[in-house]
C-alpha cells in the first residue's frame, strides 16, 4: 500500500518532466473582403480564451502560396499538456464557430512540430517578429542525410550569426523541417550588404567548392522546398 501511496505522489512529477518543445499550429485564410472582420474576432476570441499555457501568437504570412492567411502558433508545451488541453470548454467552441469561422475559408492546415536544439542556433523562446520559414522535405528513406545537410548548415549559420530555430513535423503530412529564420535584426538581414550571400559564406566555413558538394546532396536527400516570410500580428494574439 505504501509503494502505491508513494507511485501516486510521483504521477504529476511525470508530466512537469516532460519537454516543452513542442509547438502547435494552424493556418486559416479570410474570406473575400472579409479580412478586417476576420481579423477583429480572431484578436477578440484570442484574448479572451487563449491565455495561459494556450496563448497564440499570430503572424500574417506575407509571400509563398499561402499569402495573406494567418499563421497561429500555441507552445511550447509538453505531448502531456497538449493530450490534456480539451477543447478548452463549449463557450470557447461556440465562440470559434459563431464568430470567427464564418469570416473564413475554412482550416487550412494544422500540424504539431518538435523543435530540434541540436540543430537551431536559437533559444526556443527567443522569438522575432519576422521570420522565415523554409520548409524541406526529405526524399523517403533519406531523413538521415537531410539531418547531416542541416548540421552542416548550421555551422554556417553560427559564423554568421544568424538565429534559427529547426523543427521536425510529428505526425503532420509529410515528413519535414521546417526551418525558421528569426530576423532580429528585421528585413535589413536580407541584404547582401548585411550578411553575404550562402554560398559565399558555405564555402568559406567548409573549404572552398564545399557549397557544390553540398548542392549534389541536396539533390540526392530533399524532396522539395519551398519558403514564405511571415510577419507577427501583436494586434490579433493573446495579451
Amino acid at each position: 500500500m505504501r509503494k502505491i501511496f508513494l507511485l501516486c505522489l510521483l504521477i504529476p512529477l511525470f508530466g512537469i518532466g516532460q519537454t516543452k518543445n513542442v509547438l502547435n499550429s494552424f493556418r486559416i485564410f479570410p474570406k473575400p473582403e472579409k479580412n478586417a472582420e476576420l481579423e477583429k474576432a480572431l484578436a477578440a476570441h484570442a484574448q479572451k480564451y487563449h491565455t495561459g499555457n494556450w496563448k497564440w501568437r499570430v503572424f500574417e504570412i506575407q509571400t509563398g502560396p499561402d499569402a495573406g492567411g494567418f499563421h497561429v502558433t500555441e507552445g511550447p508545451l509538453s505531448w502531456g499538456e497538449f493530450d490534456s488541453r480539451g477543447d478548452l470548454g463549449a463557450d470557447h467552441t461556440a465562440d470559434w464557430n459563431k464568430n470567427v469561422a464564418p469570416h473564413t475559408t475554412g482550416m487550412g492546415s494544422q500540424s504539431y512540430g518538435a523543435f530540434n536544439d541540436e540543430l537551431s542556433t536559437v533559444q526556443l523562446t527567443d522569438f522575432s517578429d519576422k521570420i522565415i520559414i523554409n520548409h524541406m522535405y526529405p526524399k523517403p528513406g533519406k531523413i538521415n542525410g537531410v539531418t547531416d545537410l542541416i548540421k552542416k548548415l548550421k555551422k554556417v549559420w553560427v559564423a554568421g550569426n544568424e538565429s534559427v530555430a529547426v523543427y521536425s513535423a510529428v505526425s503532420s503530412g509529410e515528413p519535414q523541417y521546417s526551418l525558421v529564420t528569426r530576423l532580429k535584426a528585421g528585413l535589413k538581414e536580407l541584404d547582401p550588404s548585411y550578411r553575404k550571400p550562402l554560398p559565399e559564406r558555405y564555402n568559406t566555413v567548409h573549404g572552398e567548392g564545399s557549397w557544390n558538394y553540398f548542392l549534389a546532396e541536396y539533390a540526392e536527400h530533399v524532396e522539395k522546398r519551398w519558403s514564405e516570410m511571415l510577419f507577427l500580428r501583436a494586434d490579433l494574439g493573446s495579451k
